[in-house]
């Protein structure tokens, strides 16, 4: 198996609302095991909280699975090799 780390991206599409905003109730990361990039991406958009699924009201995007999408969000292969540091911190103050 291998482990990959997926994130939103910085920049949503031209003409495209971000999933995660609002910030509220949302998932903004996930580093999980699996063979491969799809099968990582089902996984995450599986456990996801309200940036995925359907419209909630005018202010949500539509609808859609941002963690399936490359458009949306990274998922990158974590490996061994590399400098010593932090891997992933998922910090949001209220």
């Amino acid at each position: 198996m291998k482990l990959w780390i997926l994130r939103p991206k910085e920049t949503m599409p031209e003409g495209q609302g971000s999933p995660w905003e609002p910030w509220d109730d949302k998932a903004f990361g996930f580093v999980v095991r699996a063979e491969t990039e799809s099968d990582a991406r089902k996984l995450a958009n599986a456990d996801g909280g309200d940036e995925c699924g359907p419209v909630r009201n005018k202010y949500y995007r539509t609808g859609g699975d941002p963690w399936l999408n490359p458009e949306f969000s990274t998922c990158e292969e974590l490996h061994p090799e590399g400098e010593a540091g932090v891997v992933m911190q998922h910090f949001r103050a209220a």
